[in-house]
């Protein structure tokens, strides 16, 4: 019995074109060499990437990792086609974390897979991570590009990052044994969102029979795409030097919960936060999302950021000097209330 012939199989015919994969590191490369900082040691190309913790400036480090995404706004992307902010997302949700620990952000890996390489696409993000990078101080050192035909639809990707840190021991945050009651909160301000909660933004918007495309309800020059598409505020090359001075006991970076469950997490047990919603008022996209979508108001502050990205606890007499150094780096910071006895 004959065997039918069978045409050879090459792993492009299965959908991975390796050539696209290396045209994209080729273009990729020079992003990536720009973000290089000291400690960085080689370049990309290797099994892994190394770094030396001395040429950075360490005396007694302690390592701080983190690891995240950009959730469901990455869907605002594959609407609205624009792909060079989320990288920016990725880069801030991990760096803003680290910094919770007092840790400066030292090189940051990437994880992008698709269904099909689209050049233009990879490259607009990965030129949004590179750009988070250079904003945060810290260096894309690598990553990983994975095509993987049949897993995701055409133009759809997914990303997750992964940041290093360093902290001297001393410095280290939270110093939760040096919080005591009456000490002052300061709130930083966000961009908008960051990249939480957009699971109810876009339900919200389809609700209102609205389009990315179109004119934004709380922002007259873009469009509601653009607008929420802002990326989330790297904040490290800010706070990183009144870490340095010892003047901060404990920070919170404003993701998923919101102030109302991440503000707890650098206090000690016997602490609380006292925060008054007076002290502020959230930018107009919050507004227009709790009108929009009829949306509780315990509900959207343990939702979202409501305009504050990070929150420092300092002793009451380092308050004033603090703000002032803030507001003179043209920063929108403000006391939000203060520890309490729990």
């Amino acid at each position: 019995m004959n065997t039918p012939s069978k045409t050879p199989l090459s792993y492009r015919d299965a959908g991975v074109d390796i050539e696209a994969g290396e045209r994209l590191v080729d273009a990729i490369s020079p992003m990536a060499k720009a973000t290089a900082r000291a400690g960085v040691m080689g370049g990309l190309g290797g099994f892994g990437a190394l770094f030396d913790l001395k040429a950075a400036g360490f005396n007694d480090p302690i390592l701080v990792s983190g690891t995240d995404g950009v959730g469901t706004k990455l869907m605002l992307a594959f609407e609205t086609g624009i792909h060079n902010t989320v990288g920016i997302d990725l880069v801030a949700m991990c760096a803003n974390d680290v910094l919770a620990q007092g840790a400066e952000p030292l090189f940051f890996l990437d994880y992008f897979a698709t269904g099909k390489l689209e050049g233009g696409i990879a490259e607009a993000v990965i030129a949004g991570i590179a750009e988070g990078c250079r904003r945060s101080g810290c260096a894309l050192v690598g990553g990983e590009t994975a095509e993987m035909p049949g897993m995701y639809p055409p133009g759809h990707y997914d990303l997750a990052g992964f940041v290093v840190g360093a902290v001297d021991r001393e410095k280290v945050l939270p110093r939760m044994g040096d919080m005591t009651p009456g000490d002052t909160l300061i709130g930083i301000a966000s961009s908008g969102p960051h990249s939480n909660g957009y699971s109810l933004i876009r339900r919200i918007v389809e609700r209102e029979g609205l389009f990315y495309g179109g004119p934004s309800p709380f922002s007259n020059s873009e469009t509601l795409g653009e607008a929420l598409l802002t990326p989330t505020r790297l904040y490290a090359p800010l706070v990183m030097p009144l870490i340095r001075s010892g003047r901060i006991k404990g920070l919170a970076h404003i993701t998923g919960g919101g102030i109302t469950e991440n503000t707890p997490r650098m206090c000690p047990d016997t602490l609380v936060p006292r925060i008054d919603r007076a002290a502020w008022t959230p930018p107009p996209v919050f507004h227009w999302l709790q009108e929009a979508g009829q949306v509780d108001l315990e509900e959207m502050h343990r939702t979202f950021n409501m305009g504050i990205g990070l929150v420092l606890a300092v002793a009451p007499e380092e308050a004033d000097a603090v703000i002032a150094d803030l507001k003179a780096a043209g920063e929108d910071a403000r006391v939000l209330g203060e520890l309490a006895s729990a």
